[in-house]
């Protein structure tokens, strides 16, 4: 586990089907304190270091049983350590949070600068400039933001390609420091974009301005507050390594054409039930009445005009479908 690998990986290793990377080897190295020689070629149980003299080994002895006789005569072992972040996920979660909520901001910043040169009220007054540098703004904020979203969602996926399994090692402490920040990153988002709003309110009631300076700003305290809201949801959530091992598990075995299921059940069943949907929408336009010749008096009669309908209420009944299968899922799993 605190290599970041998944138990498939180490199955396969043991079976010589696949073989660990040379970091994975320095890692278990560290992990054994032996050298690479040794885990390859000898034992690490027994590492080849000078030998020991019979004092040396005597006093070793006499520590070790000290180690391990604790209150009362009661014989005690080393506490296991807490688990480490040998992988960097903590670094990586930042920086990833970090590519994601700017990406996302860059894009609201430049529409938001692209609103200073509203035909109405630009700051360069009436030009033919004025279109054109919208259109520019817009593009080069995108052009920023997809920088930053498509690099980030790629190294994400690299990451988590490389490293399957992450043993937690986050403490309560974290979780609950993690807890205060997502709190406060999400109160001061929504006063940032409040704020935002009653200045747009304020330049359209009082100074009568409804475009331009003040819709820039607003869209800039929503940047803002988008940008915190990102951020801070991003790191909670990735913090849950049990549900993204889970989860990437689930991802691997559907790859692998291990599909649950249920989840096999439920595309039947959505298959079927759109199949009917289609050959009744069929009937209803090739066969039923025109929709401007219905009698509405009499009740509800078929028309061409409401072929559609069945596609939506198909889909509907997909949905409660796929409910119900899922809670006959839930239910077994128990």
């Amino acid at each position: 586990m605190l290599l970041g690998v998944s138990r498939q990986s180490i199955s396969k290793w043991e079976s010589e089907k696949a073989y660990p990377e040379m970091d994975k080897l320095l890692m278990i190295c560290d992990l054994f304190g032996c050298t690479l020689d040794d885990l390859v070629m000898g034992d690490v149980r027994n590492p080849a270091n000078p030998a020991v003299s019979s004092h040396d080994a005597s006093a070793l002895t006499e520590t070790i049983d000290d180690r391990r006789v604790g209150n009362g005569g009661l014989s005690m072992t080393a506490s296991e350590e807490p688990a480490q972040d040998m992988t960097g996920y903590d670094d990586h979660v930042r920086q990833f949070a970090l590519m994601v909520a700017s990406g996302v901001a860059a894009i609201i910043i430049g529409v938001g600068l692209a609103s200073l040169f509203d035909d109405n009220h630009s700051i360069i007054g009436s030009s033919s400039w004025n279109e054109v540098l919208s259109v520019l703004f817009v593009f080069v904020g995108t052009v920023i933001g997809l920088a930053l979203l498509i690099p980030g969602g790629m190294r994400h996926a690299d990451f988590n390609r490389q490293h399957p399994f992450i043993e937690d090692f986050y403490t309560d402490a974290d979780r609950t420091s993690a807890a205060r920040r997502t709190a406060v990153g999400v109160v001061v988002g929504i006063a940032v974009i409040i704020i935002g709003i009653l200045i747009l309110i304020y330049a359209d009631e009082v100074l009568g301005v409804d475009d331009g300076w003040p819709v820039c700003l607003m869209l800039m305290t929503v940047a803002v507050g988008v940008w915190l809201f990102v951020y801070v949801g991003v790191r909670h959530e990735l913090m849950n390594i049990e549900g993204r091992n889970a989860s990437l598990e689930k991802e691997r075995k559907e790859r692998a054409g291990e599909r649950d299921r249920y989840g096999e059940l439920t595309g039947a069943v959505c298959g079927i039930i759109m199949i009917i949907a289609t050959i009744i929408a069929l009937l209803l336009l090739f066969t039923g009445e025109p929709i401007g010749e219905m009698d509405w008096s009499d009740g509800w009669r078929t028309g061409q005009g409401l072929f559609w309908l069945s596609w939506p209420i198909g889909a509907l009944c997909c949905g409660i479908a796929a409910l119900i299968i899922q809670i006959f899922k839930s239910h077994r799993d128990r």
